[in-house]
């Protein structure tokens, strides 16, 4: 497990696509399990360890997950995740340019929890909900595009579904489009950096999480651009 950031209230690791955060249907051992028995051992304590989930990740994504030590910093960083009081990077590998460089989208979202999917509208839907999203092309390779996201609402599979939406299905991900699958099951999608003021010191912190290192891709990618979230 790669710890990116821990004090005595935070901890934040670099999750890899196969990774759950929170433990759901398949029995799966959980991130947040794994992190308690990190500190558990690490600081040799006894009992029960309290580590609080402010947020998730879709299990084929990868990149940065915060978590709370603390009862104090869980309630404060829920209260920053639900009002948006911070600021999330995500990049996006996709095999079609965008239709603009910089773009903002806005979009009505409904999800079908049978399909455990999410169906974008243009225009408003009964139980649909408003969406917004910021994109900046930053970088390309030979045959894809690098995008970074800059979430203002966060949806179920708000990414996902929005960028298929104008016709830029996420590398490896069939559920939304994209003709072909990962050699490792996941999706180039990358939850890069997060800012936001500490919880409890209140001085700015700025986490970046670095892209999966057996990805050659995801790894032409951040050499050559890894800058640009600075």
């Amino acid at each position: 497990m790669e710890v990116i950031y821990e004090d005595n209230h935070l901890i934040a690791v670099n999750k890899t696509c196969s990774e759950i955060v929170q433990g759901d249907k398949t029995g799966d051992k959980p991130l947040s399990e794994l992190v308690k028995e990190f500190i558990k051992v690490k600081y040799a304590k006894p009992g029960n360890v309290f580590v609080g989930v402010t947020h998730r990740l879709d299990r084929p994504v990868s990149g940065l997950v915060l978590f709370a030590k603390t009862s104090k910093a869980l309630e404060r960083l829920n209260e920053m995740f639900r009002t948006h009081n911070l600021t999330k990077k995500y990049w996006a590998i996709v095999k079609n340019r965008p239709p603009e460089e910089e773009m903002t989208l806005t979009h009505y979202l409904l999800r079908n929890e049978k399909q455990n999917k999410t169906y974008v509208y243009n225009n408003p839907k009964n139980g649909a909900k408003l969406s917004t999203l910021s994109l900046k092309l930053i970088g390309r390779s030979e045959n894809y595009y690098l995008l970074e996201i800059n979430l203002q609402t966060g949806r179920h599979h708000q990414i996902r579904a929005q960028l298929a939406h104008i016709g830029c299905p996420i590398k490896g991900d069939l559920k939304y489009g994209f003709p072909r699958s990962n050699k490792d099951g996941g999706i180039s999608l990358h939850a890069r950096s997060l800012k936001f003021k500490h919880p409890v010191s209140k001085e700015n912190i700025e986490l970046v999480a670095t892209v999966p290192n057996k990805d050659n891709l995801w790894k032409e990618f951040e050499q050559q651009f890894g800058n640009t979230t600075n």
